[in-house]
């Protein structure tokens, strides 16, 4: 070797061992979530200041965040410290792929979650992070019309028509709000919501017995709902105008009508049935891959993600919520507090009971809300015999699942390959 080729191979050799030293004093915090500019930033500059060690937190979306981790994990080791994402996300992943958490003592308050978390184990594979969802809100006038012995945070669906009825006969108009409309997210309600309370599954149990059950409930609910919900997208704007007195949505799109009006409104989890208190938890957790440089780093960012003030760090800068038990200050915006404390009542609830975001679907995601928005349409809206429909849209929710080769999610019993319409 000549000097000039030496000095190359010392300069080379240099600039990997600063390679090196950089890679360890940073962990590299790989996410799917808070990946609008903002949010990166804030978790940074803000979630992240006090952080036990120095994080080099990088959002993307979910394509290229799984190409890079199953990369890394083929060549068997890599750069990626901690990994942020949605139980979805993980739940494509084997589970030996990712380091077992339960000597870190983390639980969320959700019994539920922390069961979730474990893909399948005994162990944590992920630990729960933070969380969104779909809630119920209602406007307090309606409360005198509550049945007797009804508990507003531990609603059956029997009790929510009721309910309605009541407001219905006493002011002579149907008060409930359903987000019906062309960018309304029905569907959310059908596959989270109703299903997974009456049929404990959603594609196993599409066409099922008791399927028909929950459309027949669903059915006398619509009997007291707003028949303008067909143009309802965002039920903040109903409960602000008095449309609709009743209501379900997504936390952000009732953000308004608690952030100008708090003390009208009042936020509660959904409701239960036969099955249990069917909620979608959008989840996510953070996780630690095997091919991670330093796990013990890792660990401690864990620990330090789940303590009470990073925890509302994180939910003021993403607007997801904690999955442990925190006090929540007095200077968050209204609708925050609110949905925040409706989203913790729902998800830690002893009957909930999770129907998760459809997940392996890639682009039949749409086609697979379609049919339960189809069903919707020709059960309720065209009042056509509910078995029928069922057994007609049964075979095109197979041949998504076929197609796809999507297994079940919760909750839906597992399965070895696509997820069948039973």
């Amino acid at each position: 070797m000549n000097r000039h080729s030496k000095y190359m191979a010392a300069v080379s050799g240099i600039a990997m061992m600063c390679s090196a030293a950089v890679a360890q004093a940073d962990v590299l915090f790989w996410s799917t979530q808070a990946r609008p500019v903002e949010e990166a930033q804030a978790m940074r500059e803000t979630v992240m200041a006090d952080a036990p060690e120095t994080v080099d937190y990088q959002a993307n979306e979910d394509g290229p965040w799984l190409t890079r981790i199953r990369a890394e994990l083929q060549a068997g080791s890599g750069a990626i410290g901690l990994l942020g994402a949605l139980h979805g996300n993980f739940s494509a992943m084997e589970a030996d792929q990712l380091v077992d958490l339960g000597d870190l003592g983390i639980t969320s308050n959700s019994e539920t979650f922390n069961t979730l978390s474990k893909l399948g184990t005994d162990t944590p594979q992920y630990i729960p992070w933070m969380q969104a969802s779909y809630i119920m809100a209602a406007n307090k006038e309606s409360l005198q019309y509550l049945p007797e012995g009804a508990d507003i945070d531990a609603l059956t669906y029997d009790q929510l028509i009721a309910w309605t009825a009541n407001v219905h006969e006493a002011t002579g108009q149907a008060k409930f709000g359903f987000p019906a409309g062309p960018k309304g997210l029905k569907h959310r309600f059908f596959e989270g919501y109703l299903y997974p309370s009456y049929t404990n599954g959603v594609v196993r149990t599409y066409a099922s017995d008791k399927a028909v059950t929950a459309w027949e409930k669903f059915r006398e609910l619509w009997e007291h709902t707003n028949p303008a919900s067909t143009n309802f997208s965002f039920m903040q704007e109903q409960l602000l105008s008095g449309d609709a007195w009743i209501v379900f949505d997504h936390t952000s799109r009732l953000a308004q009508a608690f952030n100008e009006r708090p003390d009208d409104f009042v936020a509660f989890p959904a409701p239960a049935g036969p099955e249990g208190r069917g909620f979608m938890p959008v989840l996510a957790g953070l996780a630690i891959p095997e091919t991670a440089p330093d796990k013990d780093a890792a660990k401690a960012l864990i620990s330090y993600m789940m303590t009470p003030e990073t925890q509302i760090a994180t939910l003021r800068a993403t607007s997801f919520f904690p999955v442990i038990d925190v006090d929540l200050p007095d200077d968050l915006p209204p609708a925050v507090q609110a949905a925040g404390d409706a989203v913790a009542k729902m998800s830690s609830a002893h009957d909930a009971n999770p129907g998760l975001l459809p997940s392996g679907l890639g682009n039949q995601g749409g086609e697979f809300d379609r049919i339960f928005n189809d069903t919707f349409e020709r059960i309720v809206l065209a009042r056509q015999d509910i078995r029928m429909v069922l057994d007609d849209q049964k075979p095109r929710l197979a041949a998504i699942m076929d197609e796809t080769g999507a297994p079940c999610w919760a909750p839906d019993a597992p399965s070895e390959g696509a997820c069948p319409v039973e």
